[in-house]
């Protein structure tokens, strides 16, 4: 009988949005005759962009003409999608990511997690709270933290209060850590960071020798010109920082799968004698060993995103979902609720009525409104009496929701 990795017993419960299947589940095996509205996992349900049609049907019809099939393709991502995203998501902002930097995979979920294959168990990490919970549970499958205290927090991790008094941005911390893990526009909450908060961040990861795990799946929802959508829009931080970025709700392709992370050849770590190496080649040989490469098929698909017609199409589907978050924001402010984010971001955190538990809120809204939200509870212990709509939706079931949702308060 093989031995198992113990760490796993540590993890205080089910990964978040399987527990909310599961209840979901049930209620519909109870009530078949309910019809339940989905605005808690933040799935897109608007087809793919026509542009994105048409490049993976020219390149499935290429991959059966035997003068332009296709085996095993480069690792890190073909060329042309890296280049193209090298040129429209850096440089386009003034950013300095060479393609050489970017490692395309099938999702920044996965590199997220997978980032601590080359990172060292002697770190102080960060994580704020609220979080998305891949990040802390992560660190818990790979041995980096204690076990859970009553509240769920795990020792060894530094929690950073994210709260509606520092709008949702944590301060930095009091003392040294070694690597951090930033969102924005956040998950769960919708808050931006502007560009002097990261300025602040990327000083201080200077200064400390800190890395920064900066996850900007949604930056494509930021609308505000002030606030940057790359953390390497700020200066120094190629010498601190990793990126992880997504096309899943970028341009729906979440069921497809393509995603990519930046490693500048800047970066830097240490061993425990205090010598010095390159995080680049380290991610190099990590995503070469253990990924076989996202489908030639799905990367053309990708690509098309950055020609005229897919920036048109990706752009009004961003537009519809801002428009989901818009309605959501409103309809739960008149019904009385205390909502944040719904602006530059696809979620909106919502404060439940009369000091209610996040679990029960969304229990009471599943069992009499038929709407599912997400528990804040379930992104720590910051999160508790908060809950998390998705704008990912059809414009009618999304004002179904709401109608249904005031009614029931």
């Amino acid at each position: 009988m093989p031995y198992i990795n113990e760490n796993y017993l540590k993890l205080s419960a089910g990964y978040l949005f399987p527990e909310i299947a599961r209840r979901v589940r049930e209620f519909a095996a109870k009530n078949p005759e309910a019809k339940v509205i989905r605005m808690g996992i933040g799935d897109v349900t608007e087809p793919l962009a026509p542009a994105c049609i048409e490049a993976m049907h020219k390149a499935v019809d290429e991959m059966g003409r035997r003068e332009t099939f296709r085996g095993y393709g480069p690792e890190q991502g073909y060329d042309f999608l890296r280049e193209a995203i090298a040129k429209n998501d850096y440089a386009a902002r003034g950013a300095g990511v060479s393609a050489d930097e970017i490692f395309v995979s099938d999702g920044s979920k996965c590199d997220c997690a997978n980032i601590l294959d080359i990172l060292g168990h002697r770190n102080v990490i960060a994580v704020t709270d609220p979080v998305y919970p891949v990040y802390v549970d992560t660190n818990v499958m790979a041995g980096l933290t204690g076990p859970a205290d009553a509240r769920g927090e795990y020792g060894g991790l530094v929690y950073l209060r994210a709260t509606a008094e520092n709008g949702f941005v944590p301060e930095l911390p009091t003392a040294q850590v070694d690597v951090i893990y930033l969102c924005s526009p956040n998950n769960p909450t919708g808050a931006t960071m502007t560009r002097p908060q990261l300025e602040k961040w990327v000083a201080y990861a200077r200064k400390h020798n800190s890395l920064i795990l900066f996850d900007a799946a949604y930056e494509a929802y930021i609308t505000d010109q002030s606030i940057p959508h790359s953390i390497y829009e700020i200066d120094g931080a190629a010498e601190c920082a990793i990126e992880f970025r997504s096309f899943s709700k970028t341009a729906g392709f979440t069921g497809t799968r393509c995603a990519y992370t930046v490693v500048p050849k800047a970066l830097r770590g240490k061993t425990v004698t205090g010598e010095t190496v390159d995080l680049h080649r380290l991610w190099t040989r990590r995503h070469t060993t253990k990924f076989n490469g996202v489908s030639y098929i799905v990367q053309r698909g990708a690509e098309a995103t950055y020609t005229d017609a897919g920036k048109q199409q990706t752009k009004a589907l961003i537009e519809h979902y801002l428009a989901n978050a818009a309605i959501i924001r409103q309809s739960l402010t008149i019904a009385g609720l205390k909502v944040f984010g719904g602006t530059n971001a696809p979620y909106c955190w919502v404060q439940t009525p009369r000091g209610a538990k996040s679990w029960d809120f969304f229990d009471h809204l599943l069992g009499n409104a038929h709407v599912v939200c997400t528990p804040g509870a379930g992104f720590g212990s910051a999160g508790e009496g908060y809950v998390r709509f998705s704008a990912f939706n059809s414009r009618a079931n999304v004002i179904e929701a709401m109608k249904r949702v005031a009614e029931k308060l």
